[in-house]
């Protein structure tokens, strides 16, 4: 793994007033799963007091996105119904404080008109976020996953432009009836593999720390994985990993990571 991904990046600084802010990945929403989508209404229809100054999502938001066509009149209307809720629900949010939003593997076609229907605002995988004196490299997490080739080589395919231009030329109802079919191939691997997250591809230690040090950054911040966990990548750099939201699981997990003036800490929802 090279450093091609992060050579080149230039700082995300922080606004000055800004003292805190939140992480979340991989809440999967979907209208099949109403209790996770409450929990996640609950955060974010809390006090702004609550909230910290800006929310970052890394990815995997929605469990799948087939475009952005989805908000539009001529789409199923449950689908329907359930993604435009999502956006207003992100779009009140940020209407008091700034939301960013990274691509998953999963809501990759999310595009410039949903995002702008939400008022949220793109971050690129990788991004180096500037706060408190310190550096911070976010990412999904997925293009790290080194030893799972095979899905590598298809988010290779699957994001590139001419890929994603001929996918979204195709009608809507053929589309959702691709990434379902995908999903229902995701759910039969995992399956196989007992459903254990400890069995999937992780993130690769010495590309994170490689990343890490081509920005002069400390600590990788990332999703994907499901392993909520802090990994010391030596030389005093480390690896933080996202909690995925399940509230039908047991325990429930739902978890915010905030950055703050005192470092970073997880806030339970």
């Amino acid at each position: 793994m090279t450093d091609t991904a992060v050579d080149r990046l230039a700082p995300w600084r922080a606004p000055a007033p800004w003292q805190a802010v939140d992480f979340i990945s991989d809440l999967h929403l979907q209208s099949a799963e109403p209790v996770t989508f409450e929990r996640w209404r609950t955060f974010m229809q809390r006090p702004m007091s609550a909230h910290a100054d800006a929310l970052v999502i890394l990815g995997d938001f929605f469990e799948v996105w087939a475009g952005d066509d989805l908000l539009q009149t001529g789409s199923p209307t449950d689908t329907r119904a359930f993604a435009r809720t999502c956006i207003e629900l992100l779009r009140a949010h940020s209407a008091h404080r700034p939301v960013f939003f990274m691509h998953g593997n999963r809501d990759f076609l999310l595009g410039s008109d949903a995002m702008s229907a939400a008022g949220i605002s793109e971050l690129l995988d990788p991004t180096l976020l500037e706060m408190h004196g310190k550096r911070c490299l976010l990412s999904h997490g997925d293009a790290l996953c080194l030893e799972d080739t095979e899905y590598l080589s298809f988010r290779s395919m699957v994001r590139s432009p001419e890929w994603q231009a001929q996918f979204l030329a195709r009608p809507l109802t053929e589309r959702l009836a691709i990434t379902r079919q995908l999903r229902e191939q995701s759910e039969a691997k995992k399956k196989v593999s007992g459903q254990d997250p400890a069995t999937w591809a992780d993130v690769d230690a010495t590309a994170s720390r490689q990343w890490l040090n081509a920005v002069n950054a400390t600590v990788l911040i990332h999703g994907h994985t499901h392993r909520p966990e802090v990994h010391d990548l030596g030389n005093g750099l480390q690896r933080v990993v996202l909690s995925d939201w399940d509230a039908t699981a047991t325990p429930p997990r739902a978890e915010v990571l905030r950055w703050d003036s005192q470092g970073l800490h997880r806030i339970a929802m």
